[in-house]
Formats: structure tokens, sequence, C-alpha cells
């Protein structure tokens, strides 16, 4: 961290900070409290499982569609660090918000839940494109395998006091319930989101924009309609977008079925939460590895290691039998997630034109979004079909093939600032 300057610093320290929604909101502790309110509301397992997807995919579907847009009049003199900061305080707000609602309002406690993925996801377009306002382009690897580093260990605290307060209640060892326990757990991730993004507010700023125009929103739409047009002319970068598609996809698929494989293989839940932690800590040093060897070997080299590493990872999955085979196909996953998610983010910023980032990286967002289709339904189809689970995960071999074989056609490095097209 003290090789880095103020910027950069301010810059990583924004994944610390909203690390805590990751795990706490998104994976840990507000799903069972949601589900929890909802049969305490008198609604069946089943239905309030679907009513959880079905917010999930409207919140995502909508930032998604939206991105784009939003990302283009980002690119506008002075409107970055506002859209950032305006779907930042959406997010904490409506966090915090969720410590209050009563446990039995399930329905309010939905549509804060939704408000508070639109502010994660909406700051998320301008808080990746300012990796071209932070740092110099020979540095962007290292700089956001720091963030991803930085965001695996700050998940770690927040989660623990998290999960120490619902246990230590579930013990009578504190004088609160269950539900007073994960509220407190609420409003510590806002704060904690809060806190640790005082530094981006401070010193990050817009350096790369195009100059404003009298109507900003429509000149948006006709931006991206116009860069959509253009595709040809920033072929590079569109092969990366698809290459991306496919083997994000396999990544995400893997973290967010874990839990359900490893109920699967019999392992209990206390060990999953243990798994899920170690995996966390794990991953931290592994991202800055990542952009370490990237500094000597290039982005797309250790991309396409990390690719190679989910290849076995998904072979090794088919023969998973035991407890220690889970743990070690843990530890694998931890080895490259962080990394090659991080490489990604930093290989794209170096594609693309830096005036235009925040467009661009609204593209970016939604092939981020939607690669989370392909994968989870070809595990389903596959365990049903064979039946068997492991057939599933090692399905996804297929995602990290054609991605890393798409990879392959993308060029290397290209020219600062400018696309360099492919005829």
């Amino acid at each position: 961290m003290s090789r880095m300057t103020r910027q950069e610093k301010s810059w990583v320290f924004y994944d610390w900070a909203n690390s805590a929604y990751s795990i706490l909101i998104t994976t840990a502790i507000f799903p069972l409290y949601f589900k929890a309110a909802a049969t305490n509301a008198g609604l069946e397992a089943s239905t309030s499982t679907a009513y959880w997807g079905y917010a999930n995919s409207f919140a995502t579907l909508l930032i998604s569609i939206c991105a784009p847009i939003l990302g283009t009049i980002g690119d506008f003199r002075g409107f970055k660090k506002r859209l950032f900061t305006f779907f930042v305080l959406l997010g904490i707000v409506f966090t915090a918000l969720l410590a209050v609602v009563p446990n039995d309002q399930w329905l309010l406690l939905l549509v804060f839940y939704i408000i508070t993925v639109i502010g994660f996801g909406g700051a998320n377009i301008f808080y990746d494109a300012f990796l071209v306002d932070i740092t110099s382009e020979e540095r962007m690897n290292n700089i956001s395998a720091r963030g991803f580093a930085m965001g695996y260990i700050g998940s770690t605290i927040p989660f623990i006091l998290g999960i120490a307060l619902i246990l230590l209640s579930q013990q009578e060892i504190l004088p609160l319930s269950v539900t007073v326990s994960s509220q407190i757990a609420f409003a510590i991730t806002a704060i904690w989101w809060g806190v640790f993004t005082i530094p981006m507010f401070k010193h990050v700023q817009q350096v790369y924009f195009v100059e404003r125009v009298p109507n900003p929103i429509s000149s948006s739409f006709k931006k991206v309609f116009q860069t959509i047009k253009k595709i040809k002319a920033y072929r590079p970068l569109f092969l990366f977008l698809i290459a991306y598609f496919f083997y994000i996809d396999g990544v995400h698929t893997i973290i967010t079925m874990s839990t359900a494989y490893g109920t699967d293989l019999g392992i209990s839940s206390t060990s999953l939460l243990i798994i899920l932690f170690v995996t966390q800590v794990v991953a931290a040093p592994f991202s800055l590895l990542y952009g370490k060897l990237a500094e000597k070997f290039t982005g797309r080299r250790m991309l396409l290691v990390g690719i190679f590493i989910y290849i076995i990872i998904c072979t090794y999955a088919y023969f998973l039998k035991t407890t220690l085979d889970f743990w070690i196909l843990a530890m694998l996953v931890a080895s490259s997630q962080g990394g090659i998610q991080a490489l990604s983010r930093s290989y794209f910023a170096r594609l693309v034109p830096k005036e235009n980032a925040n467009e661009f990286f609204g593209f970016y967002n939604i092939f981020y979004k939607f690669a989370s289709i392909l994968g989870p339904f070809l595990v389903g189809i596959t365990a049903q079909l064979t039946g068997n689970t492991n057939s599933g995960v090692f399905s996804l071999i297929i995602l990290f093939i054609i991605g890393g074989a798409i990879l392959l056609r993308v060029p290397e490095t290209t020219q600062t600032g400018e696309m360099k097209s492919i005829k």
C-alpha cells in the first residue's frame, strides 16, 4: 500500500468498503433473514424463494439495461463522480433501512433489498470505470488485483462480526434475539460501506471525459446506438467481452452453486460457512499474486492461466466424494477467482478509449450481469439428465474452453487511449 498513490489507495479501499454488502446482504445473512420474515408472515417456503428469485432477477435486469446509458452520461465532464455518489448513497441508505424494517414485513424488506442491489450495481459501473482515471496503464493489472485482495480481506471482518452476533444470540450468550442480531449486522454493513468510501469521495476525480452537451441524456442514447453500430471498429474489445461472457459465467456459477453443491455432498452448514470464510482469506494473496505475475507475463496470459485452473477445477469436481475433496476444490477456486476477475477488469480498462470508459464499462456490466444465466442452466440440465451433481459441475468446462479459445483471438496489447481495429 505504501507504494501506491493517494488516488490508487482511495480507489482500492472502495473494494474494501462494498465487500461487506456482497457477503452479508447478498450471500450470507440477509437471504436467511428474508426467508424467516416470509415464514413469519405465513408464506410458503417455495413462494418466498420464488419472490427472492424474482427480486434478484428484476434488480439485475434493470441495472444491466440501464448500464450503457448511465455509463455514457458518466463520460461527460463532472458526471462520473456525481452518479457514483448517488448510487453509493442509495445503496448505503437502504441497507441501513433494512435494519429498522419489522421482521414480518417481507414485502417491504424485498423492495428495500431491490433498491440496495440497484445502488450497489450502479456504483460499480462508475467505480470500475474510475480505474482509467486513478492509475497508469502499466499499473492497472496490479491496482485492480489489489482492489480484489482488499475486498476479500475486508469482507472477512464484518462477516465474522455478523456471524458471531447471530451465533452468540442463538446460544443465548448475548441478551439479543437472532432478529436483532441480524439487524445489527445490516447496520454494520451500511456503516462499513459508508466509512470506507470516504477516501473515494475525497481523493478520486474524473480525469478523462468528453465535454458536456446541451441534452446529455438524449445524446447518451444516440451515442450508445452509434457505438453498437460501430462494433467492427472495436473488434478487440467486443471479442474480449464475448470471451469474458463465457468464462466469467463459469466462475460465477461455481461461486453461486458451491453451497448447494456442498450440501448435496452432505457437508454441514457450519462447515460450509468455515470453508467460505477460509476461501475469502486465501483468495486475497492469490489476487495480489495474479496482479504481480500479470506485470511480468501480461494480463492475457494470466487470464489464460486462470481459465486453465478452472478447467482443472471442473475436472476434479467430477470425481468429488468427500469433505476433504471439497476443501481442495475450494482452495483451487480461491487460488484463481479473485485474480481472474481482477485481471478481466484491468485488461478491459486497457482496451477502452479512456474518455469513453464509463460507456464501455456499461457494456462490461451487461456481460457481467448476464453471465449468470447459461452456467446454472447447464449445471441444472446436466445434473438432471445424469442424476449426478458432479456431472453438472463438470459440464462447465465447456464455458471455460469456449472463453479461452475466443480470448486467444484478442490482441495482447493495444495503443494507449485508442482502440486498434482488426480488419
